[in-house]
């Protein structure tokens, strides 16, 4: 087995869940406290205190938390800054590493702050020996921008900003302040190779690579076509013809990354966000095992609620993939609604939150949890004076609920942004408690996953389409479980023939019996249940 292909199949025996805060055993709180100093030795201490063993979980932490873009502003790619110190992470990384927990950080490597010193230095004049380390340009002749490119925010409006000082415009793809570095320059790859090291030395086992497809441009800068120029990201059909996003000399940059990876060891990790909505394109980003080990699936979450949505976005993924590559799957992150805001749009979030769960954690591949998720935190309104993204993503990136405090146990201090009501209700203390709660569910949801290799990294095969349910089976080594998720506002007969001597082990509705014999289930409206079942000789496989 190659040590690409050994690392994906490690992770997958660890259940590779990046889990975002609360869903083991213990609470470890990952985003920051803003408003009570660094967060870093908080978490360490978390980590001690409660004797946190989650050897199958990956903590995923970004090491920058700047306000600009809650996160990616990258004016020192040395530093944990506000998080805390170097001396900080290193006391994490520790306290994770001995309680089995693999440390991931966030690595921005399309842009930089303009107040980094590489890019004050690059816009200090024409001949500066760093002015190719970003992406220059004189105006048209009418004094306008370079070419037609747009910045990923609509606020922001064109992906050029012109230096009056030196008479040339820099790229953008994302704020004025967040100047694009130039990946076509030897001597960026070589740094940007240098910050990996830096922290690969210190011990982390990995990356979460920001933006992935926006590393190269278009060497001329050509012009997008007429019938693409309005686009923005590479998320709508036609992205392909984009000159600034998803060009083929980026699976160049990835490989040199990803070997600067593997040279610290085969169970390194590279995970990364590939908005490209081709799915060939977009699986093209696991290369032949040596790019990136796990890219986001967009199709996944871009999802409407419905069986046929989901079953056709997981058979899409599993013909795409490349031989010996492993899948993975989210329903939330920091730039969208949360999940169970997104699926409430006739008042059921709450119900397919618990749904969408039991999705999630049953699916062959790896599953990728947004903290909060867990415990059901919806979207929160932020007045204007507290709003801190240019984006409007505010209402997903509030402080996490822990408990039903006036600042919902996150901090000591005043948030940066607004705990809701809702978290008088909602938070991890109440839910604790309660056998019937959505953080119960993961829980369970979880130890199924541990104990149950079918799930883990067995096979996955989809069951006849039936109305609006979606249901598959999994299945290693003479073990099957058999999933069904009614995405209906209906009651739905289910007929499992593979379950047959099957047991319920588990269902979304906390009052349905676990354990009762069932070859046909008629499942609640948005109720899912796992069922257990030997395979039989000559069943089918």
């Amino acid at each position: 087995m190659s040590g690409a292909l050994a690392m994906k199949r490690e992770y997958a025996d660890a259940q590779a869940d990046l889990v975002a805060s609360t869903v083991d055993s213990d609470m470890v709180r990952l985003v920051a406290h803003s408003g009570a100093g660094p967060i870093l030795p908080v978490i360490a201490e978390k980590l001690r205190s409660r004797g946190v063993t989650v050897s199958d979980s990956v903590f995923l932490l970004g090491h920058r938390w700047g306000r600009l873009d809650a996160g990616v502003h990258g004016s020192d790619r040395y530093a944990a800054n506000a998080l805390g110190s170097l001396a900080d992470f290193d006391a994490l990384l520790s306290a994770a590493h001995t309680c089995g927990l693999r440390v991931l950080v966030d690595f921005v490597p399309n842009h930089t702050s303009d107040q980094h010193p590489w890019f004050l230095d690059s816009r200090s004049g024409r001949d500066s020996p760093r002015r190719d380390w970003y992406v220059w340009a004189d105006p048209d002749p009418n004094g306008a921008p370079p070419n037609n490119w747009l910045s990923t925010f609509p606020a922001t409006g064109a992906a050029w900003t012109l230096d009056a000082a030196t008479g040339q415009y820099y790229l953008h793809s994302y704020t004025a302040a967040q100047p694009d570095l130039n990946w076509r320059n030897r001597q960026v790859r070589a740094a940007m190779a240098d910050v990996l090291r830096f922290w690969l030395d210190r011990g982390v086992d990995g990356f979460r690579v920001d933006a992935v497809p926006r590393l190269i441009k278009d060497p001329v800068l050509t012009d997008n076509p007429p019938s693409v120029a309005a686009l923005r990201t590479a998320l709508s059909p036609g992205a392909e013809l984009l000159r600034h996003i998803d060009q083929p000399a980026v699976h160049e940059v990835l490989r040199e990354l990803h070997a600067v990876v593997a040279g610290y060891g085969p169970d390194r990790l590279l995970l990364g966000e590939v908005g490209v909505a081709d799915p060939t394109r977009w699986a093209a980003y696991y290369g032949r095992g040596d790019e990136l080990a796990l890219p986001l699936n967009f199709a996944f979450w871009s999802q409407p609620w419905s069986a046929a949505g989901f079953r056709q976005a997981v058979a899409t993924t599993e013909r795409v993939l490349p031989a010996g590559a492993w899948p993975v799957y989210a329903l939330g992150n920091h730039d969208l609604p949360r999940l169970a805001s997104r699926y409430n749009h006739d008042g059921h979030g709450a119900a397919r939150a618990r749904l969408a769960a039991m999705l999630l954690l049953t699916l062959r591949g790896t599953a990728l949890l947004y903290y909060g998720d867990e415990i059901g935190m919806t979207d929160v309104a932020v007045p204007p004076e507290q709003t801190v993204d240019p984006d409007g993503r505010d209402p997903v990136r509030t402080p996490m609920q822990w408990d039903s405090g006036p600042t919902a146990g996150f901090s000591t201090g005043q948030p940066w942004l607004p705990v809701p009501p809702a978290a008088r209700t909602v938070n991890v203390v109440t839910e604790d408690h309660d056998a019937g709660s959505l953080l119960t569910l993961y829980r369970r949801l979880l130890s199924l996953r541990r104990g149950e290799p079918a799930l883990s990294i067995g096979s996955y095969a989809a069951l006849p389409p039936s109305g609006e349910v979606l249901a598959y089976r999994r299945e290693y080594q003479g073990r099957r479980i058999l999933v069904a998720l009614n995405f209906g506002d209906q009651p739905a007969a289910v007929d499992l023939p593979d379950a047959a001597g099957g047991r319920i082990l588990l269902s979304t509705d906390p009052h349905r019996a676990v354990g009762e014999q069932a070859d046909t289930v008629t499942l609640a409206a948005t109720e899912g249940v796992l069922l257990s079942a030997t395979i039989e000789a000559g069943s089918a496989p």
